[in-house]
């Protein structure tokens, strides 16, 4: 029964970071609660000749010993695991995937007489697993274990070496990129896995490579202003994210490149805000002044993403506002248009449609400068990891912040669409998931009268209703459609004339020589069997009265006659609106409002082909 055992598999471990699935029976395992995460199940292994604790669970594991699975004296292949070397020789093995061969009741028992193996090759008998906390390191977690016990595993964390300079805030550091494996002994620096991080470690270096890296963003609350960036690393065992503010965003800002691998040192880990990250990790890090970045030679075995794709059909089985990652061939894309945001902001979108091989397609969106920088030349394969799913028009996806946008990304999933694409997928008519997008995406569009709105009561649910309409303009209100508003990049606010050349913006909280032009047009629609005021933004204002703010703002100065004409001139046009309702409050009065979010011209051979269905349809 021994000889099934990987012997010598001690021996082999302490003399080299290599271990090829080993085959090792269980004699214990010993729980390590912790109180801000999940439990860790420390492990003693046995090879028939000699038994060793330095094994710990991934977590990701521990439905294996809940479960009763895992028992002592089972039989088990090691089939991936990551191993930390310390600085006085210990060593700790992560067990990343395992497999059970044999059952204890298969087994019968403890198989040979395995002694405590010892690197100068002295052994002793002691078998309780309780007697070996002296001669390993202390349990370190993948999520948190706290105490003393995880402070003093930090003392024996290596210290970086080399010399070769890297950033350590403004300063050289003393890390060398890696060449070769750095967890066999003598390799610098030595790294844990990202599993093994928790805020009671205190030292720690971490070699990963980055997935994803946003633009640097500016905030501003109630404590003051400043400036961020976030960016998401990966290694075999688990990912995390990392934001950097201020002086230590425009430090390694320029540093990190989205692909590359790097060891990564001296930061704080807190609990994660799950409103801002969307990665499976109860943790994330936060930059500091001394923090290390430096770029690793060597990035063979680490993997380049971690995504568990959902297939499009089962999009439709999934609850809205569930955080998926999906993949799909790019079959067609919109072009980048502008909305506003409910803070008044106006930002880029585009609209993606994608298919896979299910048969399914969704469309994707797209914002800011992912939307503005996407190309859709060569119908690429796209992935999006973290995209946040909704019910809007059916089901569709959309980016969020905190989301990685891959275009043809150099993974299986994504070559295998890539083939079923070119031979057969490019032929078939996928069935969009999503009802609406614009009439040039290709897709249904969630066509509805004027009418409907009241006899639906189209918004008065909790979350907003979208619907599109051809309809034509009746009327305008042009006495208050313009407004002087703060010149200031992405503020609409309204400035108030100090009558001394200045203008105060009270959201900016700034004064200004100068102020902006801005439009909110109030409108009347009508179709053949309703009409409907609308409101109209920007874009959407300046598309029907064909000027722009700052244009109407001139006429309105210097030729009364020229400004009414314009509103005169946009009446009884007919175009396609696609509008937002929703039931708002406003002086305690509850109201049924309606925004435009985008207009098109009508295309009327479209058009004409809609009325013709629709026809067959009530014929039928």
């Amino acid at each position: 029964m021994s000889g099934k055992l990987t012997q010598g598999a001690f021996e082999a471990l302490f003399k080299s970071s290599e271990m090829d699935r080993p085959v090792l029976q269980l004699l214990k395992l010993r729980e390590v609660p912790n109180s801000s995460g999940p439990s860790t199940y420390r492990l003693l292994m046995s090879d028939g000749r000699h038994h060793g604790s330095l094994f710990l669970l991934a977590t990701h594991l521990n439905h294996l010993a809940e479960n009763n699975l895992l028992l002592p004296y089972c039989v088990c292949r090691l089939t991936r695991t990551k191993i930390t070397w310390f600085s006085d020789g210990r060593i700790l093995v992560i067990v990343l995937d395992i497999d059970i061969l044999q059952t204890a009741e298969e087994t019968g028992g403890q198989i040979g007489s395995p002694v405590l193996y010892n690197k100068e090759d002295q052994t002793s008998s002691p078998q309780e697993l309780a007697s070996t906390s002296t001669s390993v390191p202390a349990s370190p977690p993948s999520a948190a274990v706290p105490g003393p016990s995880a402070e003093n595993e930090n003392k024996h964390l290596p210290p970086p070496g080399g010399n070769v300079k890297g950033f350590v805030g403004n300063s050289p550091s003393k890390f060398s990129p890696c060449k070769g494996n750095a967890a066999s002994p003598g390799a610098s620096p030595m790294s844990v896995p990202i599993a093994y991080l928790n805020p009671y470690l205190s030292k720690w270096t971490v070699k990963a490579r980055v997935t994803s890296k946003s633009n640097i963003r500016t905030w501003s609350n109630s404590r003051g202003e400043g400036r961020l960036f976030s960016f998401e690393i990966v290694d075999e065992s688990g990912e995390i994210r990392i934001t950097a503010f201020n002086n230590e965003a425009d430090t390694f800002y320029s540093l990190v490149e989205q692909g590359k691998v790097y060891y990564i040192s001296k930061g704080t880990l807190k609990v994660a805000n799950k409103q801002y990250c969307t990665l499976k990790n109860e943790y994330e890090i936060t930059l500091l002044s001394d923090s290390s970045i430096v770029p690793c030679d060597d990035g063979a075995g680490v993997p380049h993403v971690q995504c568990n794709f959902v297939p499009i059909a089962e999009l439709e089985e999934r609850d809205a506002g569930t955080i998926v990652d999906v993949i799909g061939v790019c079959k067609s894309a919109e072009d980048v248009s502008r909305v506003v945001t409910k803070t008044s902001k106006e930002i880029s979108k585009r609209a993606l449609n994608l298919v896979d091989p299910t048969g399914k397609g969704v469309v994707a969106t797209l914002w800011r400068e992912e939307a503005e920088r996407f190309d859709s030349s060569g119908q690429p394969v796209v992935a999006i990891k973290g995209a946040r799913l909704s019910d809007f028009a059916g089901r569709s996806v959309s980016a969020l912040y905190s989301s990685a946008v891959m275009v043809n990304p150099e993974i299986p999933e994504a070559f295998r669409l890539r083939a079923w694409f070119d031979q057969k997928g490019h032929t078939l008519d996928s069935q969009s998931l999503t009802e609406m997008t614009s009439m040039t995406g290709g897709a249904k569009t969630n066509w509805k009268a004027l009418s409907d709105v009241k006899n639906e009561h189209m918004g008065h649910i909790e979350k907003a209703d979208y619907f599109s309409c051809v309809a034509t303009l009746l009327h305008t209100r042009k006495d208050s459609c313009l407004y002087k508003g703060c010149p200031s990049a992405g503020c609409y606010k309204k400035v108030i004339d100090r009558q001394d050349g200045l203008y105060h913006c009270e959201k900016c909280n700034g004064e200004f020589p100068i102020f902006k032009y801005r439009l909110i047009l109030s409108a009347n629609l009508a179709d053949f069997g309703d009409n409907q005021w609308v409101t109209c933004f920007r874009d959407a204002a300046e598309v029907l009265l064909g000027h722009s703010a700052e244009a109407l703002g001139r006429l309105r100065e210097t030729d009364e006659a020229a400004f009414d004409e314009v509103f005169q001139k946009a009446k009884l046009k007919t175009y396609i609106f696609n509008n937002r309702v929703k039931l708002e409050t406003y002086n305690d009065e509850r109201r049924v409002k309606v925004t435009v979010m985008d207009i098109q011209p009508v295309n009327h051979r479209e058009y004409s082909k809609r009325l013709l269905d629709n026809i067959r349809k009530l014929a039928q």
